[in-house]
């Protein structure tokens, strides 16, 4: 079966398989090395006459794109893959409630359904559009007995203005036993949006999955389109892009580190990254017209171009951040308080990170040397050469400084980029997409890995888009990380992973 290329790979192939031979196929993939990127399911009745579910692995430079075909009239239950590749179980989940495939032997409980009646399956093309609400009753979280155990639920509404998630820890004393988490209160149905929308203007929902991933996603999926239209933005374009991601990455980092000093109750820390962040925010409004650039990256192209005067208005706001940065590092650092705060908390060890999949900034700190942008590099980093920031002490401590390496990486890529700026177009224009294949998009955002696998119908407009966050891996780590910690130490350990609730509830 076909697959559009995929920039940064050397290969990309895609196979069906039936049931017997699918956990054998998946677990060759697992024991060769190869990182589940995605698992989701499609609705193809009116095509094929089935569903099928999807995975993609990356193993080196390579994309397998591996489908299980379960015939519409047949059972819908499929081999449960999460004791191959643990990050499976939620999408599984998520998969069943949305389409009603089952993985076999896998968790029953639902994952994203919360009051839609257990006969509706959105993502089907035969589900109502209005069903009203059938409150599915309580949630079976795992007990945990024992004299002195008690339990502490939180969320899911939360002091302040962040999205909602329910965390029940249980607990003896201060010290945490289990933590469990339930997500999917922002399901806002994105997945079926996409349906609605020519596959030309798709990126402004991909856009907005995320909102401090815009950059990142909305390039995925420009790159999987491009790729069904066989063709290949400009350098400039290309550099242009990779300015604008990069300016997200540090938008996102400040944002965190200064978070994660208030956290710790150093709220020096606060005020002055969130002042270095603030600036790096009005001047992407200076020269993308929005504080996010949620519009910016377009199918073929980029909507701004930066003049010279541009360009020297942010190499002096680079240099102004990087000095700032390395007074507010050394400060970090020789605080006490901080450290004894961040050293030891929330340990995720290497053994325990390669075996659950956690992937990006949370993973390389974890010892997982994996980043798209030096591993597999699409243009233009095939020509940047991106230095890769690794640790792998795996604790909070750890994720702060990968952090602030990350930054400092961040700021020589934007200057590079500037420097070298190719002339030429922002934009060109894209002939009518393939349809007789999917594409696949995949960018190195600042939480990690960001994934867009696109098809588009016969009339152009979308069939099928599968946004995936790198949050549906790093989640259910989480609740290994808190263990053995007290309770207290949640709110910083869990801003150190920063994970999205909107990139994962879909």
């Amino acid at each position: 079966m076909d697959l559009a290329p995929v920039p940064g790979f050397m290969a990309t192939r895609r196979q069906r398989l039936d049931a017997t031979t699918w956990l054998d196929q998946l677990a060759q993939a697992r024991t060769a090395g190869a990182r589940l990127c995605a698992l989701w399911a499609s609705d193809a009745r009116a095509t094929e006459g089935l569903y099928r579910v999807c995975v993609v692995l990356q193993q080196g430079r390579t994309l397998d794109w591996l489908e299980l075909a379960l015939p519409a009239g047949g059972p819908l239950d499929y081999p449960d893959v999460s004791g191959l590749f643990p990050a499976a179980g939620r999408m599984q989940r998520a998969a069943c409630d949305l389409l009603g495939v089952r993985a076999a032997a896998g968790d029953p409980r639902p994952w994203l359904r919360h009051v839609w009646p257990q006969t509706l399956f959105p993502l089907r093309a035969d589900a109502a559009g209005e069903a009203g609400e059938s409150p599915t009753g309580p949630y079976p979280f795992v007990t945990v007995a024992g004299d002195g155990v008690h339990e502490i639920p939180v969320g899911p509404v939360h002091a302040g203005i962040i999205e909602p998630g329910h965390f029940r820890f249980s607990v003896v004393g201060e010290k945490v036993l289990r933590l469990e988490e339930r997500l999917g209160y922002v399901h806002k149905g994105i997945e079926k949006r996409f349906e609605s929308f020519p596959a030309a203007e798709g990126q402004r929902l991909a856009a907005r999955v995320s909102g401090d991933s815009a950059v990142g996603f909305s390039w995925a999926y420009c790159m999987a389109l491009e790729a069904l239209c066989g063709t290949q933005p400009t350098p400039r374009a290309l550099h242009l892009r990779a300015l604008a991601l990069e300016r997200e990455r540090l938008a996102n980092h400040l944002g965190d580190l200064g978070a994660l000093g208030n956290d710790a109750g150093f709220a020096f820390g606060l005020s002055q990254f969130g002042h270095l962040k603030e600036c790096l925010l009005r001047t992407n409004t200076e020269i993308y017209g929005h504080r996010y650039p949620m519009d910016e990256v377009v199918p073929g192209g980029v909507v701004h171009d930066l003049s010279s005067a541009g360009v020297g208005r942010v190499l002096e706001e680079l240099d102004a951040i990087e000095s700032q940065l390395t007074q507010l590092d050394a400060i970090y650092a020789a605080h006490a308080g901080l450290q004894d705060r961040f050293v030891g908390a929330g340990r995720v060890r290497p053994e325990l990170a390669a075996r659950l999949g956690l992937t990006g900034l949370a993973g390389r700190a974890s010892g997982q040397a994996f980043d798209l942008r030096c591993d597999c590099p699409a243009p233009p980093y095939d020509r940047l050469e991106v230095r890769k920031v690794i640790r792998d002490e795996g604790d909070v401590a750890a994720r702060v400084a990968v952090r602030f390496e990350e930054t400092r990486v961040a700021i020589e890529l934007c200057r590079r980029l500037l420097r070298d700026l190719p002339v030429g177009d922002i934009r060109v224009p894209l002939p009518a997409p393939r349809t007789d294949r999917p594409g696949l998009g995949l960018i190195e955002g600042w939480r990690g890995p960001l994934l867009v696998a696109l098809e588009v119908g016969s009339d152009g407009r979308i069939a099928r888009c599968r946004p995936q966050d790198p949050s549906w891996h790093n989640w259910p780590v989480l609740e290994h990380a808190i263990i053995d910690n007290i309770v207290p130490d949640f709110p910083l350990i869990n801003k150190s992973f920063n994970l999205s609730y909107s990139g994962h509830d879909l």
